[in-house]
């Protein structure tokens, strides 16, 4: 075991550790999932002073993600990117982004 600073003179043991060595890795869904049992929601955030409007759980592959973002940016007319499970979109534009999901198809936490 690596000797840490904080950790004077005391001997853990390998089955012991500090709470910030090492972090929970999170679990990654890849249930490819129909749009029609999608649940989704959207979210706001305020980032350098603009809105960026945030859509998630997504439940299908990466290359299918890309697709449906690339296929949204140029309806919307608006920049956006795919982080994890989620989208994300310049500007504050929930209806409009609700009304063009809802024509392909996919469903919303009311």
């Amino acid at each position: 075991m690596k000797k840490n600073l904080f950790e004077m003179g005391a001997d853990f043991g390998d089955e012991w550790s500090s709470d910030n060595k090492s972090k929970p890795s999170k679990k990654v869904s890849t249930e490819v999932k129909t749009p029609e049992k999608h649940h989704l929601h959207f979210a706001k955030e305020k980032r350098r002073g603009k809105v960026v409007t945030i859509v998630k759980p997504f439940y299908l592959d990466k290359a299918a993600l890309q697709v449906l973002l690339k296929t949204l940016k140029k309806k919307l007319g608006t920049g956006g990117t795919v982080k994890e499970d989620s989208l994300e979109f310049q500007g504050d534009i929930p209806e409009l982004l609700c009304k063009h999901l809802e024509a392909l198809g996919y469903r919303f936490k009311k």
